[in-house]
């Protein structure tokens, strides 16, 4: 209840004397992002569930996703990679030059039972990775192969 005292309002719910601004204990902490998760955690848990939902939505049901680290397609070296086998024998990677979101992307791809012949640097000019950049531009990435359904 708020009652006049002279020119001065004082509001009887808030102890009088006392800081009535919020500590840094009760202020809201932001959830940190998906993006700032140690990079087999955002890949694993992340990455390969929404880029499996995403083509399912494609009508590639019968995909396997597996994060590894191994021989980089086509050029060699050790490198983490997201392999993908999808119907019709297909296959595709993502590659990441070390266990960070940041680093050096590739990306290749095989018709079925063939190997890898190129291996393309990929998102080279995002200063950003975000999990939906990252499953977008893979997708738009197969869309021009023309794995992704009818084009």
């Amino acid at each position: 209840m708020e009652e006049s005292k002279g020119n001065e309002l004082i509001n009887n719910n808030v102890p009088q004397g006392k800081d009535i601004n919020i500590s840094p204990d009760e202020k809201k902490i932001k959830s940190p992002k998906l993006e700032d998760k140690p990079f087999e955690d955002f890949i694993k848990d992340d990455f390969i569930p929404g880029l499996q939902s995403s083509l399912k939505k494609h009508g590639l049901d019968n995909s396997t996703i597996v994060l590894k680290e191994g021989e980089r397609p086509v050029t060699g070296g050790t490198c983490w990679q997201v392999e993908a086998s999808l119907p019709q024998g297909r296959k595709f990677w993502v590659c990441f030059s070390s266990n960070k979101l940041s680093a050096q992307k590739y990306f290749s791809l095989a018709e079925s039972g063939n190997q890898p012949s190129l291996l393309e640097s990929f998102l080279i000019d995002e200063r950003k990775i975000t999990l939906p950049l990252l499953i977008s531009r893979t997708l738009q990435r197969l869309n021009g192969q023309k794995w992704l359904g009818k084009n």
